[in-house]
């Protein structure tokens, strides 16, 4: 197996290293390459992601990704700031479909900002479409009117090819699963989804044993919060998934307890934390390093069809939980509050 390994930047380097840890006491047959991206890209490249890094990404079976950005590249030119990285490296590698599952472990109940009876058993896959949309739409910029006034421009956009690969991916998902999907967009006003509502009726019509709902972005926000034990696979656009899935994260006790897997349509794939760079706790090794290690359980399974050793990661995490190890993030009283690198000692001895 051979593994692209993007650390990035802030916490990035420390989450990732415990995810490797992790990964090397399993014994596997892998090959791990390091490179940068984001603005650790910048500074060994002039570039958020270098010809290197990308073409490291390309051979390489799967990418496993920390976090980019940090508060003092915001003033560099557009082109130039870390996340331009990311969003281009998942562009060259065609990587259309993000998988964010937001699972609540019963150890963590409290430590969500909803009541335990409200998110207790919680299980959801939100599958994101990930390289169309108004983050990748042309035209885009700001430009200056005859008047002298600015305007910006940003343009969402689907074609009938993008939504009905993503959502495919979404009732296969759900096949597996209690066999419901819900679509989320916003088809009353925008026309784009209102396609894509159109395409998700098409598609369901292949799977008549899934169950398909549609609901608008804004009820979606809200239900989330009211009653989210309600969805088992939600599907919707970039910009949505974009949102959704982080307010879904938090439904968990924390954005530091949820991985991701973005996939081609091979099952190539880059996986990474949903979280971001933090740039404020970096080399403070006090970061959670959960949601990247649960990131390459992620990748075992999809991209390696890895189900014992993905199912060891995640049993080993569980356990380190149920052991009462806590980072800062989803300390509770009674717990053991550890350090990033401890947090990953403690998945490995749960090996």
């Amino acid at each position: 197996m051979r593994i692209a390994v993007l650390p990035g930047d802030g916490i990035g380097p420390e989450i990732v290293a415990q995810a490797v840890k992790v990964l090397e006491a399993l014994n596997l047959n892998m090959q791990l390459d390091h490179a940068p991206i984001g603005g650790a890209g910048y500074e060994a490249a002039g570039d958020p992601l270098p010809a290197e890094t990308l073409a490291l990404a390309k051979q390489a079976d799967a990418v496993l990704l920390g976090a980019v950005g940090d508060w003092k590249y915001d003033s560099l030119p557009r082109d130039m700031r870390p996340e331009r990285g990311l969003l281009r490296i998942r562009k060259e590698l065609n990587l259309f479909a993000n998988l964010r599952p937001a699972l609540l472990y019963p150890e963590l109940a409290s430590a969500s900002t909803l009541k335990p009876e409200v998110v207790s058993g919680l299980d959801i896959m939100i599958v994101r479409e990930l390289t169309g949309d108004i983050y990748f739409g042309q035209p885009r910029g700001i430009s200056t009117l005859a008047n002298g006034e600015r305007e910006g421009i940003n343009t969402m956009r689907y074609s009938e090819s993008e939504i009905r690969r993503i959502a495919h991916i979404a009732f296969s998902i759900a096949m597996k699963r209690n066999k419901k999907v819900c679509s989320v967009d916003k088809a009353n006003v925008l026309e784009t989804t209102e396609l894509w509502r159109q395409v998700m009726i098409e598609v369901a019509k292949e799977y008549p044993q899934v169950e398909l709902s549609h609901m608008y972005v804004d009820n979606a926000a809200m239900q989330l919060i009211r009653q989210p034990k309600q969805f088992d696979v939600m599907v919707t656009g970039n910009i949505f998934g974009d949102i959704l899935s982080d307010e879904a994260s938090m439904l968990t006790g924390s954005i530091g307890m949820l991985p991701s897997a973005s996939l081609d349509a091979n099952n190539k794939g880059m996986y990474e934390p949903s979280h971001g760079s933090a740039p404020d706790i970096a080399n403070q090794d006090i970061a959670n390093p959960l949601a990247t290690i649960l990131s390459a359980a992620m990748m075992l399974r999809y991209t390696f069809a890895d189900e014992s050793n993905a199912d060891r990661i995640e049993n080993a995490v569980k356990k380190a939980l149920a052991q009462g190890y806590r980072t800062a993030d989803i300390f509770t009283d009674g717990c053991r509050k550890v350090k990033c690198s401890e947090m990953g000692d403690a998945v490995v001895a749960a090996l």
